[in-house]
């Protein structure tokens, strides 16, 4: 039997967000009772210790989660089971009241239903064409005897002509780290010692580990989650010993390559029109048990100790940009480190995020909106005991959602979105207003119920919630800060904490590059390895050297590159 571990008092409640994720392990009763019977025998097997520590693991994962007041059984069932907040899921006979109502004002009691069919059809799943591999190598392969113009050997009259060329895609697969040792030959004379040595080819020149080194270990490590010590494992079986210790001095060491890029992409940013930001626990072991002076003036007279990671997503038109900050501040604070290199004659930006007081920047103004999926969740976890009314609500916000969902699909400019909500989405949401109100004066729903409370929640924000009823491109929900920040989630989850604060900032450093390059499909390892052997220029001219445009500056250096060494090769010896 497991013993539950004595409940101490907490003194304050921890937020979902602070609960460390993990995997839940999925364990029989009958593997869990022939593991005890081998611990009961000391007969222990290798997988057995493995076993034993997810066990372990998802046991603390799930006291820490039930200690949590404000963790209600639906969403602590769809964080253990992985079930999705989307409205088939939530309200699974949907599809058959949608067939039997058209009317939009309908209200609990009238079994609401949408009138309006999603438009989206099914995705395919057939074989990815060969100019989708972009990052493969390419071969030409000519005939052996003919080209284009040729007398045809067949027939001897015509002549052949090239047509469209028969595509073959081979994959095959390499260590992520390759290696190649250079054996240079050397020669000594018998007589006079005179030692000779072969010339190496120039790929032997240079450091031992270059830069496509370096970038594809802060690739797999920032980009996709994969611990040091993972890595060092798997580098040792395909026979390239690569020790945890040597790669995070590989990384470490280019980032004063990477930083004028860096910094220059948060001036960039700055600019811009629009930011979503969020953020989520971090360790940083250095930091652990110590305090920190309060960074806000409210706070004054207490330490901060917790430490958090910061997903800052900035927007304009046609760009996405996401910078991390791993430290003591909030994501209001980290924000405000942002914004402090706007330039003071642009206009106020608009600011997504949820309603969290944390999140919001206090010493400068923003456009502020809140996040539509925080407030139909608050729903979404009463839906058992209050199935009608949760209907209702989330079948007006798909509405709503597929209005926006049109907008994007007819590439509609921010003033005609604007229009088009207001069209569409104004009418239903002014109804929902009027039956959330109603709820509450005429005591429909009791105030502390689950229901009561999704519903206070919603009025008291509901003019940061509509925003985008009143301002041009103002976003619906804050769904792309919580995508990103889930990449600083997959690192804790898989590397559990910083060793250091300075590991943290190669981490941010490292995550910001290379999913602000996610973000505008751009490939992070080609622009790494180009900040990397082009540092110089970066560091002479940092904005040009930015996902977006970086490609226009590599060629203007690689083409002034060519043209010195054909001047050299070319300019006539000069006699002394």
């Amino acid at each position: 039997a497991w013993i539950m571990p004595k409940q101490h008092k907490q003194k304050k409640r921890k937020r979902k967000s602070d609960v460390p994720e993990v995997d839940v392990v999925d364990i029989t009763v009958e593997d869990l009772d022939h593991l005890i019977q081998r611990l009961e025998q000391k007969a222990l097997q290798d997988e057995d210790y493995d076993l034993l520590l997810n066990v372990l693991r998802s046991y603390d994962y799930v006291m820490t989660l039930l200690k949590d007041d404000h963790l209600k059984l639906n969403r602590l069932k769809r964080v253990l089971f992985g079930r999705t907040e989307s409205f088939s899921n939530v309200v699974p006979d949907a599809a058959n009241d949608e067939a039997k109502s058209e009317d939009d004002s309908a209200q609990p009691s009238d079994a609401p239903a949408e009138s309006e069919n999603s438009e989206n059809g099914t995705k395919g799943h057939g074989r990815r064409s060969a100019d989708e591999y972009t990052g493969a190598d390419e071969e030409i392969i000519e005939h052996e005897t003919l080209r284009p113009g040729d007398s045809c050997p067949e027939c001897a009259e015509g002549t052949v002509y090239e047509i469209q060329p028969n595509t073959v895609l081979r994959v095959s697969g390499r260590p992520p780290v390759h290696a190649t040792i250079y054996r240079i030959q050397r020669l000594r004379c018998k007589v006079c010692g005179k030692l000779f040595k072969a010339t190496p080819p120039a790929d032997a020149e240079g450091p031992k580990y270059d830069e496509t080194a370096a970038a594809i270990i802060a690739l797999l490590k920032y980009g996709s989650g994969l611990p040091f010590n993972r890595l060092q494992r798997l580098e040792a079986n395909l026979g390239i010993p690569l020790p945890v210790s040597t790669q995070w001095d590989v990384v470490h060491a280019r980032i004063p390559e990477l930083r004028p890029a860096y910094q220059a992409l948060i001036e960039e940013v700055s600019k811009w029109d629009l930011f979503h930001n969020d953020d989520t626990t971090v360790k940083v072991l250095e930091k652990a048990g110590l305090k920190a002076p309060p960074v806000d003036t409210e706070e004054k007279g207490k330490q901060r100790t917790g430490t958090y990671t910061t997903a800052v997503v900035a927007r304009t038109e046609g760009r996405d940009a996401a910078l991390f900050f791993s430290g003591h501040q909030h994501a209001g604070e980290n924000l405000l480190d942002v914004l402090r290199h706007r330039p003071i004659e642009l206009a106020t930006p608009m600011q997504m995020c949820d309603a969290l007081s944390r999140n919001i920047p206090k010493e400068l103004k923003t456009v502020l909106a809140h996040c539509n999926s925080h407030a139909r969740r608050n729903f979404i976890d009463v839906v058992n005991s209050f199935p009608n009314e949760v209907k209702y609500v989330l079948s007006v916000l798909k509405k709503v959602y597929q209005v926006d969902s049109e907008a994007k699909r007819r590439k509609l400019s921010p003033e005609k979105r604007l229009k088009l909500h207001r069209t569409k989405s104004g009418r239903v949401m002014d109804q929902l207003h009027s039956w959330l109100t109603r709820q509450m004066d005429e005591r429909l729903v009791e105030p502390n119920s689950g229901l009561g409370e999704a519903i206070t929640y919603m009025l008291k924000h509901w003019e940061k919630l509509t925003l985008f009823l009143r301002v041009p491109g103002a976003p619906l929900d804050n769904n792309i800060a919580e995508r990103v920040l889930k990449r600083a989630i997959l690192h804790r989850k898989n590397s559990y904490f910083y060793k250091t604060a300075n590991g943290a900032y190669a981490g941010d450093l490292y995550m910001t590059l290379i999913h602000t390059c996610e973000l505008n499909q751009v490939n992070p390892f080609t622009y790494l390895v180009a900040l990397m052997r082009h540092s110089e220029d970066v560091e002479a001219h940092p904005a040009k050297w930015l996902p977006w445009n970086y490609h226009k500056r590599l060629s203007e250096v690689e083409e002034a590159s060519c043209d010195e060494a054909t001047a050299a090769v070319s300019e006539p010896a000069v006699c002394g």
